[in-house]
């Protein structure tokens, strides 16, 4: 007997229907078609175990599975479950002739118990689109499932439930989340608080810039200075997500398995932080089986990287095309998926190995040429995509003793909004433009056009300071944000100055 079950394969971060054809005859063999992987292939123990315990017949016949449409490969474990249902379909156990209404997707294990999928949302919002009624799947992934509209979730744990179901002996329970409630409810909450940092105004000044603008932004500074504190609170001045979104982020850390049981919906912006020991292939997404890496982990948030010289420069460089394109592909010789890259990139340095360089109190011991050895580990290229150099000095004790309330993370990230409600009617008519970072050469130009005196002082800036070229339409484009954040129409003398002052790494002799 022919009976046929729906499940789903993922790709990049969206799912494709797999139909699974379970085809029962005289015979004795086992026979698995339609490209599987190994975890596929394996399933027949996991499938048949799985069935005894439950007490149900493991047909003993001819067994031909295959996994349509044949040209794709399938890949992981999810397919243990439809495969199962659709062997006691086949072989009477159970009516089938309900089956064609339902996604049905989950690993087993040997005693029937039903193991979690990844990539769970991504397969709901396949099922929904694909008109299916309802999605059956583990009960610790339903509740990715169940922010999808128009789709009915059911939670399993094992598969006698599963067969009750269709037998109609036992009904399951629906999971139905609001995803507005959801998102309201959830939103903003951080665990972290500017107000919880002592001193270092001028720090925070410059990470309300790269906020409101959306700039890439380096740390510069001696050990325990306070980079790594910062750059922990700077998603919690970002703008909220919207909808549209944390939809688009869940999908993503659904994909990677990043999720929680009890997860449905992402409502802060990612914060990620990877060790300088990471390979360029965890970084930017791929491996045998592609799985999204941290740039897109960190997609509509943050990404740091602290002690940026100490990562390897083949890992750096593999950065520079996802810092531009906002998205980054991987290309294997049978298929290619595309993940979304959309961070703000901030790292952290010493100034040098030691880590004294320019400081205040203590000597760098560092021999001569070192410094400049040491800066030198991260190239031009992609010190040329980060908007925003900050030197961080130590913070003295009068002001880590200091017991004045500093400003909230709420009243910075108010402003913040304000400054990116600008920059949202400015670019309004621009498709893949929201805020001043992503402008091109020839939209600065147009956007941040200065006064005969600002350039005077840009020219000024440029030769005394030894500012190099590709410094110019970077302080014009932080300069912008400056002058939206003070709700100014112009970009006028001040907001140059301002920007100018973040261009350290740029300055000739600044190490030596």
């Amino acid at each position: 007997m022919l009976v046929k079950t729906y499940g789903s394969a993922v790709y990049g971060v969206n799912a494709l229907t797999i139909t699974i054809e379970v085809n029962i005859s005289a015979g004795a063999k086992y026979y698995m078609v339609g490209l599987p992987d190994n975890a596929v292939k394996e399933s027949l123990r996991r499938v048949a175990s799985a069935i005894t315990v439950s007490g149900l017949r493991m047909p003993k016949q001819k067994i031909v599975v295959n996994l349509a449409p044949a040209d794709l490969k399938k890949e992981g474990s999810s397919y243990d479950l439809p495969i199962a249902i659709g062997i006691l379909a086949a072989s009477g156990q159970i009516p089938h002739d309900e089956l064609n209404q339902y996604f049905i997707m989950g690993e087993l294990s040997l005693d029937g118990s039903i193991q979690p999928i990844r990539g769970a949302l991504p397969i709901a919002i396949q099922a929904q689109q694909d008109g299916f009624a309802g999605f059956i799947l583990p009960k610790q992934n339903v509740r990715e499932a169940g922010i999808v509209n128009d789709l009915i979730a059911y939670g399993v744990d094992n598969l006698a439930q599963v067969v009750a179901f269709f037998n109609k002996t036992e009904a399951l329970e629906q999971v139905k989340i609001d995803t507005r409630d959801e998102f309201v409810k959830n939103i903003n909450k951080y665990e972290h608080d500017f107000a919880d940092v002592k001193g270092q105004e001028n720090i925070k000044r410059a990470l309300e810039i790269a906020a409101a603008g959306g700039h890439n932004v380096i740390l510069i500074g001696p050990p325990g200075a306070g980079k790594t504190m910062l750059a922990k609170r700077l998603p919690t001045i970002l703008p909220p997500l919207n909808l549209y979104e944390a939809l688009e982020t869940t999908k993503i850390h659904s994909v990677a398995g990043k999720l929680s049981a009890a997860d449905a919906l992402m409502t802060i912006r990612p914060y990620r932080s990877p060790h300088h020991t990471i390979s360029d292939v965890a970084l930017v997404g791929g491996g045998i089986n592609p799985q999204p890496g941290e740039i897109s982990l960190a997609h509509n948030g943050v990404l740091f990287l602290d002690e940026l010289p100490e990562f390897k420069r083949t890992v750096l460089e593999v950065m520079r095309q996802p810092l531009e394109d906002r998205k980054v592909a991987i290309s294997r010789a049978r298929f290619s998926v595309e993940y979304p890259a959309s961070f703000m990139l901030v790292a952290s340095m010493n100034p040098c190995p030691c880590g004294f360089y320019n400081h205040p109190e203590k000597d760098c011991v560092c021999a001569p040429g070192v410094v400049q050895k040491y800066l030198s580990k991260i190239s031009g290229p992609l010190l040329d995509r980060i908007d925003l150099h900050v030197e961080v000095t130590p913070v003295n004790f009068t002001e880590l003793a200091s017991k004045e309330e500093t400003e909230k993370s709420d009243e910075i990230r108010a402003r913040v909004i304000r400054a990116r409600e600008i920059q949202d009617r400015r670019f309004a008519d621009k498709e893949d433009l929201h805020y001043n970072a992503q402008m091109s050469p020839k939209m600065v130009r147009k956007v941040c056009q200065i006064s005969d005196e600002g350039n005077i002082l840009l020219k000024s800036a440029m030769e005394k300071l030894g500012l190099s070229a590709r410094a110019y339409d970077r302080i014009l484009k932080v300069a912008r944000t400056i002058a939206d954040l003070d709700g100014s129409e112009n970009v006028e003398m001040e907001h140059l100055a301002e920007s100018i002052n973040y261009r350290s790494l740029d300055r000739e002799g600044w190490a030596g």
